[in-house]
C-alpha cells in the first residue's frame, strides 16, 4: 500500500474580532503567519503546507516569503470550511489543520497525529488534548474540555469542566488542543454539513460532527497550544522565543 499524502493548511483571516490584523502583526522581526508557516514546514511527515486567507494583504506578505497561499471566499463562516475550499483542489490524503495564531505550533505534534491517524482503517477526524494542570483553567470557559472514552475517542468537548468531580478523583481533567486531522474525504463532506445545536449553544464547531455521530479519535499531548489571541500575548511569545533560542 502506498504512503499516505499528508499537508497542512493554515486558515488565516485578517478581520478578526479581537485582533483584527493579527496574521500580519510582527513577532520578534517576523508576521505571525511565517512563524506559524515555518513551524508547519519543520514537520517531515508533511508533503506541503498552504496558508489559506482571505485577504489580499496576508496572500501577499505570505508569497513575499515564499510560502505556498490560496486565495479563498470571503464568506466562510468557520476555518474548516477554508480549509474544504483549498482542499477541493489539493490531491492528498490526509489534512492537518494548524491554526493561524500559533507561532510556537509543535512539528512533533503534527508527525505524531499524521503517523497515528493515518493507522487508522477508515480514519475520518481527529484530534489533541493535554491535562489541564491549574483549577483556574479548569474553571476558565476559554479553555475548551474533552471527556474520552477508553477507545481513545471523544465523548464531549465543553467550557464547562467536565467531568463533574462529584467525589476525588485522579482522573485528569482535558484541555483540547485547538489542532485537527482530518481525511480528504472527511472534511470535504463535513464542511456541507448545517451548524447543529450543540454547536451553536457551546460555540465549537467539533461538536458538530458529535452530534452527528461521527467518532472523533484523540490523542494526548505535553503540548499547551500557546497561541496569540490579544496584542498582549506577543510579549509572551517573544519571550518563549528568546528562551528556546538561548537553549
Amino acid at each position: 500500500m502506498s504512503e499516505k499524502i499528508a499537508i497542512g493548511i493554515i486558515p488565516a483571516r485578517y478581520e478578526a474580532t479581537r485582533f483584527p490584523g493579527k496574521p500580519l502583526f510582527p513577532i520578534a522581526g517576523k508576521p505571525l503567519i511565517q512563524h506559524v508557516y515555518e513551524q508547519v514546514l519543520k514537520a517531515d511527515k508533511l508533503d506541503r503546507a498552504i496558508v489559506a486567507t482571505d485577504d489580499e494583504r496576508i496572500y501577499e506578505v505570505v508569497e513575499s516569503f515564499g510560502g505556498r497561499v490560496v486565495m479563498t471566499r470571503r464568506d466562510h463562516a468557520t476555518g474548516t470550511d477554508r480549509i474544504a475550499e483549498v482542499a477541493q483542489g489539493e490531491e492528498c490524503d490526509i489534512i492537518v489543520n494548524v491554526q493561524g495564531d500559533e507561532p510556537l505550533m509543535d512539528p512533533g505534534l503534527i508527525n505524531r497525529a499524521v503517523e497515528h491517524f493515518g493507522a487508522i482503517p477508515d480514519f475520518r477526524f481527529g484530534s489533541a488534548m493535554t491535562p489541564i494542570e491549574t483549577e483556574e483553567d479548569i474553571q476558565n470557559p476559554n479553555v475548551v474540555k474533552v471527556v474520552v472514552g477508553q477507545g481513545g475517542q471523544a465523548l464531549y468537548f465543553s467550557r464547562f469542566p467536565l467531568p463533574y468531580r462529584r467525589k476525588h478523583t485522579t482522573i485528569p481533567v482535558y484541555q483540547h488542543i485547538g489542532f485537527y486531522v482530518y481525511s480528504r474525504e472527511f472534511v470535504l463532506s463535513y464542511s456541507k454539513m448545517s451548524p447543529t445545536p450543540l454547536e451553536q449553544t457551546e460555540s465549537l464547531e467539533q461538536l458538530r460532527a458529535i452530534e452527528n455521530g461521527i467518532r472523533i479519535d484523540m490523542i494526548e499531548t505535553k503540548y499547551q497550544g500557546i497561541g496569540v489571541d490579544a496584542p498582549e500575548d506577543v510579549a509572551r511569545i517573544e519571550w518563549e522565543l528568546k528562551r528556546r533560542n538561548r537553549q
